[in-house]
């Protein structure tokens, strides 16, 4: 691929944020369970991975890293990413109901653009700011996770939240 950008409808300059952005705006026109066509779904993915992994990848020695994250609104302390985090074996929509399950087990719902993205004021395992991003995976969903310290709190370990989402998603009824 060529120009992962550009098949996200994208420019030079563009950030991680811009690219899950447009990736979900994408996939609400072109992943099939919504009408669309499967290799134009399969074709965004490949197109936003790249992306992400250029993006993310480890800049040349005194050149300016491209952010990853755009954070400068939040009152976060410290992000930590786990992208992607798990997979869901349900289409984005139940994921999401699911995870809205978890939540009120969890904490509280912050703000959500659903069924791709839920942010979250986690009370366990550990106090922190949650984000999660659903994609739609081949008829099902992979889950990223983002995680920050609130006030002065240390960044909090993702993995730990990580698998508590799975161990409560586990126990979701799904019939």
């Amino acid at each position: 691929m060529t120009d992962p950008l550009g098949v996200l409808g994208l420019t030079a300059g563009a950030t991680a944020d811009d690219v899950r952005v447009a990736r979900r705006e994408l996939a609400k026109r072109h992943h099939p369970d919504r009408g669309g066509d499967g290799a134009a779904m399969r074709a965004v993915n490949e197109a936003a991975d790249a992306a992400l992994q250029d993006l993310e990848a480890p800049t040349p020695a005194g050149e300016a890293p491209t952010p990853a994250r755009d954070v400068a609104e939040e009152p976060w302390i410290g992000l930590a990413r786990d992208a992607p985090s798990f997979t869901v074996e349900a289409l984005p929509v139940e994921t999401f109901e699911g995870l809205l399950i978890v939540t009120s087990w969890m904490g509280e719902v912050l703000d959500d653009d659903p069924p791709y993205r839920l942010d979250t004021h986690l009370y366990e395992p550990i106090e922190c700011w949650c984000r999660l991003e659903v994609v739609p995976d081949a008829g099902a969903s992979t889950v990223s996770l983002t995680v920050a310290g609130l006030d002065d709190a240390p960044t909090p370990d993702v993995i730990a939240v990580r698998d508590s989402w799975v161990a409560n998603l586990n126990a979701v009824d799904w019939t």
